[in-house]
């Protein structure tokens, strides 16, 4: 069993009613992952094999554990006190060591198959379903490069992000005036096919 110093360190320093708790958490993670690395994270022992795969902690009146892939490890986790098991406050709290066994066994199956956890999988799902906010176009501008054919096939080549830059330009100005010179600019500025901010990009 390869151990760190630091989390010896943290369960010595750890309430008395906690120190058995987490040695046995130890033993058990270790006994089903013996490839298993030790480390502390966040102030707090955590265990990793081929990425994150379970940490535990104590506080004045418990302790927790729980897996980086929490609710794909133990769908019927509590999720109370940080982990899927609830608030520990002895060993009788814990499940069986078979069944702790299995839940370990089952985190590192997860890490092997390279499955995200459930926050990245969810966050990867928003990303796709996230809808861009369409760029709307100056009528000032519209116009002026619908009078300049290469300003207006340039324009249309930008990505969405170069056309919101020119856009929003134009729509800050307070003044007609103001406003009047930065589309001649724009235009004059498109037709040579650059962005907005092309002075300051590599």
């Amino acid at each position: 069993m390869t151990t760190d110093p630091r989390v010896d360190a943290y369960i010595a320093k750890s309430a008395d009613f906690a120190q058995p708790i987490l040695r046995h958490i130890r033993e058990v993670v270790h006994s089903a992952c013996p490839d298993v690395v030790e480390e502390m994270k966040w102030s707090f022992p955590h265990f990793s094999y081929k990425g994150m795969l379970c940490s535990m902690a104590s506080f004045k009146a418990h302790c927790a554990f729980g897996f980086w892939k929490g609710s794909l490890v133990i769908p019927e986790g509590k999720e109370t006190g940080m982990g899927q098991l609830g608030k520990i406050t002895s060993l009788e709290d814990l499940p069986s060591k078979r069944e702790l066994t299995a839940y370990v066994k089952k985190a590192m199956k997860l890490n092997d198959e390279g499955v995200p956890a459930p926050y990245v999988t969810a966050r990867r799902a928003a990303a796709k379903t996230k809808v861009a906010t369409p760029v709307v176009i100056p009528p000032e501008l519209t116009t002026a490069l619908e009078r300049n054919k290469k300003a207006l096939a340039a324009f249309g080549a930008f990505s969405p992000s170069h056309k919101r830059e020119y856009a929003e330009w134009i729509t800050e100005a307070k003044r007609e005036e103001t406003k009047e010179r930065r589309v001649a600019q724009a235009v004059e500025m498109i037709a040579e096919g650059k962005s907005r901010n092309w002075k300051y990009e590599t």
